[in-house]
């Protein structure tokens, strides 16, 4: 076989919507699903480095199998919507599926394993209201332990751990119930242990840490609340003190575990609750463990990620031992739903959150000012992407998606570093119908379709031109005069923004002298940028004015094309007869039509024009294509 001649520079992906799909590894690697694949992302070189592709459903929950010696994982589980868990394995510094596990028979909503010996030890939830304990061995084979069944409730997440001074696992549940389950691994089957009361809500997240003193357990629920638990291991003397009523301690649940003929004591306390966040809590993450003093230590800082749009790091003071916040990170404004879930990297110094429509929210610490900082990151279409589109110089992409959005991509290069990544700068249009289709009619403007009966046409404000200038450091153009863009409250079309209008008013009558003015419209704030923005930024301060509506067609508008000088835009939308089937000819200067096409009678589909700009051919549904030709009276009609 010849050698490749193409290989990928860039995947432009996010997370899917769901809360338990990204997991941060030890080895610095984040997995995440994105549609039916999984995504190896590595956040130091800001690219994909692969696609796993196994499932046939949505990807829901992923986790990296971690081990106690601090090496880079091997194994990675992944659940989906098709009810598989799919095992995947390091092979050549490549990751193949190494076995399936079946049993399921509605979608995987969540997922943990760890190591016991040379097996992995698996436990999974689903929408078919069960719980399934796993037991993978080297030999690549697989059998389901233990299922256990919560009726017509659900278990929204699963997390296992291992009892301090045993070989005995321990499975806790995060259900709809408002309780935690903990359930004891013995002779391959699921043993009720005893339940966590406390949440008011549902529990939609649960994990194990494991420290010198034993196990702890945060749980957060939709109350808003956070309950971080400790298991301990009771001996001999601690019965003693529990007799002594002088002694003020907080209320423990026991239960007893016989490990091979061994009969060991423990105990379940709550050690704190955590209230801090406005909104649901959806998800908590320990900080990985760290070598210090040639010892792996376990750091006591829990991370947790809310809809309220922001994430906390909770820790212990060291002198009280009360657990206070440390650091609140989030977004301000914007028409997001708050964040699904939170990770932390290996070393403690970043942490990403994956947000309802899946994009990423990465946050860096800064090791000079000890402050938290936004970082770049991977960003792309949660929908079908639908269309896309070269500037005319090759600089960059625009591509547009059934999520709403039109995006804008770009290569970038760090200073003092040699590699080039692609990001996504602008979003210059975020719409209110799905988008279909976009045609570029010049350096920097472009013509859009959605959904709906009308065109419209975007040019670039002069915030964009010097930021893009500034983020490729190519040569900056002459801009329009239209300065940046907004997007009304209740509406579908990019206000242009002007110099005047960022002006603050003085004094109060100024402030209220019309009824719009008490409510503002615009978080439009004019950006200066070096680097690619994140994600809050892209959603309030880089739309591009819209400059002009297209009105013609009867149904949704289809398909678009424009000529190689850029005089011209073809457009078609959705059509059952001939009468909507025409296609419409526009002039970019004056921005009216210039003939109707009628020949089709079912949707035109697509529509090329010829390099020298002169022939228009177009293909339809109803089987037939059609070639028009450029008359020299209609080109100089145009020049005129």
């Amino acid at each position: 076989m010849s050698a490749s001649i193409c290989q990928a520079c860039h995947v432009a992906c996010c997370a899917n919507s769901t809360p338990n799909v990204v997991s941060w590894g030890r080895g610095g690697i984040v997995a995440f699903g994105t549609c039916n694949s999984v995504a190896l992302y590595d956040p130091q070189e800001r690219r994909v480095l692969c696609l796993l592709n196994g499932h046939t459903g949505r990807v829901n929950a992923l986790h990296w199998v971690h081990n106690n010696k601090q090496n880079l994982e091997c194994h990675l589980v992944s659940g989906g919507s098709d009810n598989l868990l799919i095992v995947w394995e390091a092979q050549d510094e490549k990751f193949i599926k190494l076995m399936e596990l079946k049993g399921h028979t509605e979608a995987v909503c969540a997922v943990d394993a760890i190591y016991m010996d040379s097996e992995i030890l698996v436990a999974s939830s689903a929408s078919d209201s069960s719980v399934k304990l796993w037991l993978c061995s080297d030999l690549k084979e697989a059998k389901c332990l233990h299922s256990v069944s919560f009726g017509s409730g659900f278990v929204m997440d699963v997390s296992l751990a291992v009892l301090p001074g045993t070989t005995v696992p321990i499975l806790a549940c995060g259900g709809d119930d408002s309780q935690v389950h903990l359930y004891v691994v013995t002779s391959e089957q699921l043993q009720k242990a005893m339940t966590l009361k406390g949440h008011e809500d549902w529990v939609r997240g649960v994990e194990w840490v494991s420290t010198r003193g034993g196990l702890l357990l945060a749980s957060c629920s939709q109350d808003s609340l956070i309950r971080v638990w400790r298991l301990t291991a009771k001996s001999s003397t601690d019965t003693l003190t529990e007799d002594n009523h002088t002694i003020i301690r907080m209320k423990e649940d026991v239960f007893e575990v016989n490990d091979q003929g061994t009969s060991s004591v423990f105990s379940v306390s709550l050690e704190t609750v955590l209230a801090g966040h406005e909104n649901w809590v959806c998800g908590v993450h320990w900080q990985p463990p760290v070598y210090k003093d040639d010892e792996l230590q376990q750091p006591a800082r829990l991370l947790s990620a809310s809809m309220d749009k922001t994430m906390i790091i909770w820790a212990p003071e060291e002198g009280s031992g009360v657990w206070v916040e440390q650091v609140r990170v989030g977004e301000v404004g914007g028409n997001t739903l708050g964040f699904y879930g939170c990770q932390m990297s290996p070393d403690g110094s970043m942490i990403v959150a994956h947000a309802f429509h899946g994009a990423l929210h990465l946050w860096c610490k800064d090791s000079n000012k000890e402050e938290w900082r936004p970082g770049v990151v991977i960003s792309g279409h949660f929908r079908a992407v639908q269309d896309l589109s070269w500037d005319p110089e090759g600089e960059f992409i625009l591509s547009v998606g059934s999520d709403q959005t039109t995006r804008l991509f770009t290569p970038w290069k760090k200073r003092d570093n040699k590699q080039v990544t692609w990001h996504e700068i602008s979003r210059p249009q975020i719409h209110g119908y799905d988008m279909q289709c976009l045609a570029m009619v010049g350096r920097f403007q472009f013509v859009s379709g959605a959904d709906e009966k009308v065109l419209r046409v975007f040019q670039a404000p002069r915030n964009f031109v010097e930021n893009f200038a500034n983020i490729t450091g190519h040569l900056k153009r002459k801009a329009a005069g239209l300065q940046w863009a907004s997007t009304p409250a209740l509406g579908l079309s990019n206000k242009a923004v002007f110099q005047g209008d960022l002006v603050p008013k003085t004094t109060e009558e100024e402030q209220f002298n019309s009824i719009s003015d008490q409510y503002q419209e615009s978080y439009f704030h004019p950006l200066i940028l070096t680097e690619p923005p994140p994600e809050d930024h892209l959603l309030q301060n880089t739309l591009w004015p819209e400059i002009q509506k297209l009105y013609g067609h009867g149904f949704e508008i289809f398909c678009l094309a424009s000529d190689s000088t850029g005089t011209v835009v073809a457009s078609a939308c959705k059509a059952s007869k001939a009468e909507h089937a025409a296609v419409i000819l526009w002039s970019t200067t004056t921005w009216r039509q210039l003939q109707m096409l009628p020949y089709h009678t079912l949707t035109v589909t697509q529509m090329a024009f010829s390099p020298d700009a002169q022939l228009l051919l177009a293909v339809s549904r109803d089987r037939t294509w059609s070639l028009w030709r450029r008359s020299q009276e209609s080109a100089g009609k145009e020049k005129a």
